[in-house]
């Protein structure tokens, strides 16, 4: 086994374990985030099922195309069921790999990744099996990063950090966002970035800023604008997230007066960020800085979300959210004040728990610039 394997391979044991603990008899991954994480194979969701069963105490099954097969070389030990393009036929492939498997009473599944295709395979195949939902049961492992994951996201952000750089060299008044977003890819790339964005970026200026999931659009950049950039990276499948905004020229002083409050807020999250506390205090941090200004009701989102093999995952930095912060978790702090029909600020950065505190990832200056 390389070095490698034996990463996936512990966290394959590690689940087990968990597995066992819940009674669950096994789990069925369909393609995406997790099923990386734990295997090391790398599929996307297409019109073809990819579902791995991971169970304790037996080696792993995959169902899969027959073109796929030789993918799954890079797994020591794994069963390999395929099919062909005969869509007729694919229920007879689950149906082998049920019987490698066994008699399964419990399946965990990913309710926010298993289609309903797939879960009819799996009725099909498995008719005695409950299936249940084991989101949180993933995340408990998924969300503490080891030092390899952190590297990774921390090149992810110097990727994305360099390639706002060179586009916001490159902004001028009357360009549209559109044409801002193309640069900004073309920099993230250019910059070294996996060719999996996390996201498409979002570029917001004028009133659109004041949208906290804007939609690139043809709206010109403008004289007085504040112009938001919300975008990331990836390396080695582990994403950056990060939002800067600017001002296009002066910008009016209220402008000028919500980005103090929204650097406050933000410094006052990350500070709160810490091992021990709850996550709901990074949101409190964050909030009560905004709230006490006078503009809380421009702040409508929570404050922040995991990060790793996805955009948005466990831990929340929400109101009421009484998970611990514990080392390794990773995560966005971005408050944000919106005025709605006028503009908005939003600032983010990815933070990391330590042993002691917390670790700003991200470095791009929180000062507001002018540009264009």
């Amino acid at each position: 086994m390389t070095t490698n394997a034996n990463i996936f391979a512990k966290r394959r044991d590690k689940l087990n374990s968990i597995l066992e603990q819940q009674g669950l008899d096994a789990i069925a991954l369909n393609a995406g985030p997790a099923q990386t994480y734990f295997t090391d194979l790398h599929f996307h969701l297409m019109e073809r099922p990819v579902v791995v069963f991971l169970a304790p105490k037996q080696d792993p099954v995959i169902v899969l195309p027959d073109f796929e097969k030789a993918k799954t070389d890079v797994m020591k030990g794994l069963r390999v069921v395929t099919y062909g393009e005969d869509p007729t036929k694919w229920q007879d492939s689950f149906n082998q790999g049920a019987k490698l498997l066994g008699n399964l009473n419990r399946i965990g599944v990913e309710g926010l990744r298993m289609r309903v295709m797939e879960l009819r395979y799996l009725e099909t195949a498995f008719p005695t099996a409950k299936f249940e939902q084991a989101e949180s049961l993933l995340g408990q492992l998924r969300m503490h990063k080891d030092e390899a994951e952190i590297a990774s996201m921390q090149r992810a952000v110097e990727i994305a950090e360099g390639a706002l750089e060179a586009t916001i060299a490159k902004v001028k008044v009357g360009m549209t966002e559109r044409e801002v977003s193309g640069i900004l890819i073309q920099q993230l790339y250019a910059n070294g970035c996996d060719p999996e964005l996390p996201f498409l970026p979002i570029i917001a200026a004028g009133a659109n800023s004041a949208n906290p999931h804007a939609t690139v659009s043809d709206r010109k950049i403008l004289k007085g604008d504040l112009l938001l950039f919300d975008w990331g990276a990836s390396v080695d499948g582990y994403f950056s997230d990060l939002t800067r905004t600017f001002a296009i020229g002066e910008v009016e002083p209220e402008f000028k007066r919500i980005y103090e409050v929204v650097k406050l807020a933000n410094q006052a999250g990350r500070d709160a960020a810490k091992p021990g506390a709850p996550c709901s205090s990074v949101d409190d941090g964050a909030r009560e800085a905004i709230e006490d200004s006078g503009y809380g009701k421009y702040f409508t989102h929570r404050t922040g979300h995991g990060l790793g093999l996805e955009a948005h995952e466990e831990p929340y930095m929400r109101a009421g959210n009484s998970m611990i912060l514990e080392p390794g978790m990773t995560f966005t702090v971005e408050p944000g004040i919106y005025l709605d029909g006028r503009g908005g600020v939003r600032i983010e950065d990815n933070v990391v728990i330590t042993q002691s505190g917390a670790r700003t990832l991200s470095s791009f200056p929180r000062e507001l610039r002018v540009i264009g």
